[in-house]
């Protein structure tokens, strides 16, 4: 059971394939994971008579000889930021927590057309607002490498889940870092797809021009395997690309000889912790080693990203959050009034961070501050979006730290003010603000033994360069998730 769940999806799929494995038997070890998991408190909701059924049906296509999907059998878990047809889906919050949705996500419809087992909804930050996990409603997660750490977020039920064995990979999404500074944080592998490439349809939005939908996994080549299936054009969501989705495993050809690697000095401030530089520079001579070109260039405009992406995000999750009023599919709470019911229901249901940052958008959209903050947010938001098409003239790829320590406590986490949590996504917001994707993989650990990520960023639509890199410097860094684990 302990080596099942050890598997990478590429290598449990060949088992499958094989019929030395059963995706029953599969689906079962995780189910036995979980259990022996509860203590980090991942899962939201577990569904394990859905994953038996999924398991049972995709053995059965593989004994009758039918047509399978390209992850058929395979078991995972979805954010539960995900509308999942007839099963929960909260958002991690009091005013979703009995919500039911009526219909599924394409993502996850995507993914259950692959013939993925789904294992349960995993836990979120409240509305994807924290780099925690710890706004949840349902409790804070906790992080496998250490009990009293957080997994990062928002994605941090997707990344305690994958890197403790209670799924082979899960969705996640990312607005500002919510994929990339969890799987630094849980030494996982995790994707923010280019903006466009995967619908947003059936997701519960925060902020409409940012969310994106990814993959978490083990390594490079699952995300690779995932995001395939995941993505592409979606007849109900305007804003994904009409582009065809490439084979990303195609691109993992284990060479990057001539490949250019930017990196930008503005990711190296002073007090910059010495355990991410290390680990930085670590990476840079293996890229180096493997034969690629690395040159040294400037984003002038990336000490700017993270003000402008919290008014450009909270802005959007003011105008997002108005729907949920009590009036149609939220817990409500009475009032006197309408007036009083609607602050009353949101006054309930709402955690207080997510508070906060309603607070923040209506300010900086209202009369009198809308082009003070909101329209010249987004005025330099363009600036940062040409910095990295100006950089991409001169290198394939970008290499910078995840994020900007290793794994907080949740004591120090619980002690910081606000705006010291929001500098956790440092170095993950300007690829956010300028659309383009970043990937996220553990090269190695901290003088205390935690995982510590890099971020490959790549031009627009152009994963596969991304995943090229990923590879490769996945392979030089020969990091092992698997003995660190901590169980509950």
């Amino acid at each position: 059971m302990t080596d099942l769940v050890n598997l990478h999806i590429s290598d449990a799929l060949d088992l499958l394939n094989k019929k030395e494995i059963s995706s029953v038997e599969l689906t079962k070890a995780h189910l036995v994971e979980m259990e022996k998991g509860r203590v980090l408190n991942a899962y939201i909701t577990e569904t394990p008579e859905r994953a038996l059924a999924d398991a049972e049906a995709s053995d059965k296509r593989r004994a009758n000889g039918e047509k399978l999907g390209a992850l058929d059998g395979i078991p995972i878990a979805n954010k539960d930021l995900y509308c999942t047809k007839g099963i929960r889906t909260t958002a991690a919050s009091k005013i979703l927590s009995k919500f039911i949705p009526p219909y599924e996500s394409t993502v996850t419809q995507k993914l259950k057309e692959a013939g993925t087992v789904m294992l349960g909804k995993v836990n979120t930050d409240q509305f994807a607002m924290g780099g925690s996990t710890a706004t949840s409603y349902f409790g804070v997660t906790k992080n496998p490498w250490g009990l009293d750490l957080v997994p990062g977020g928002s994605s941090g039920g997707s990344a305690a889940a994958v890197a403790a064995g209670l799924c082979m990979g899960a969705t996640g999404s990312d607005t500002g870092g919510s994929i990339r500074q969890p799987a630094s944080f849980c030494g996982i592998t995790g994707i923010k797809p280019t903006y466009g490439r995967c619908s947003r349809y059936g997701i519960v939005a925060f902020a409409s021009s940012l969310d994106q939908a990814g993959p978490m996994a083990r390594s490079v080549k699952d995300c690779a395997l995932m995001l395939r299936e995941m993505a592409g054009p979606d007849q109900f969501d305007s804003t994904v690309a009409e582009l065809p989705v490439p084979d990303y495993t195609l691109a993992l050809t284990g060479d990057i000889r001539g490949k250019k690697i930017g990196i930008p000095k503005e990711y190296r401030p002073n007090g910059l912790n010495p355990e991410v530089a290390k680990i930085w520079d670590k990476g840079i001579q293996l890229l180096k080693d493997a034969g690629a070109e690395v040159i040294d260039i400037s984003l002038p405009h990336t000490k700017y990203a993270l003000p402008v992406y919290y008014i450009v995000a909270c802005a959007e999750a003011s105008s997002n959050l108005s729907r949920y009023d009590g009036v149609r599919y939220t817990t409500r709470v009475e009032g006197k009034t309408l007036d009083e019911m609607y602050e009353n229901t949101r006054t309930d249901g709402f955690g207080p961070e997510v508070i906060r940052r309603i607070l923040l958008g209506t300010f900086v959209l209202s009369a009198g501050f809308y082009d003070a903050y909101y329209t010249r947010a987004q005025r330099v938001r363009r600036l940062i979006y040409n910095d990295f098409v100006e950089a991409f003239k001169q290198v394939d790829a970008i290499v910078v730290p995840a994020a900007p320590t290793p794994a907080l406590s949740y004591e120090a986490f619980k002690n910081m003010s606000p705006v010291d949590t929001y500098l956790g996504d440092v170095f993950t917001t300007p690829a956010s603000l300028a659309g383009v994707p970043s990937l996220s993989l553990p090269i190695g650990l901290s003088d205390g033994g935690l995982p510590i990520g890099l971020q490959i960023i790549g031009k627009h639509f152009d994963e596969n360069t991304v995943f090229q890199i990923g590879d490769v410097l996945e392979k030089s860094a020969g990091f092992d998730l698997n003995p660190h684990r901590v169980k509950g």
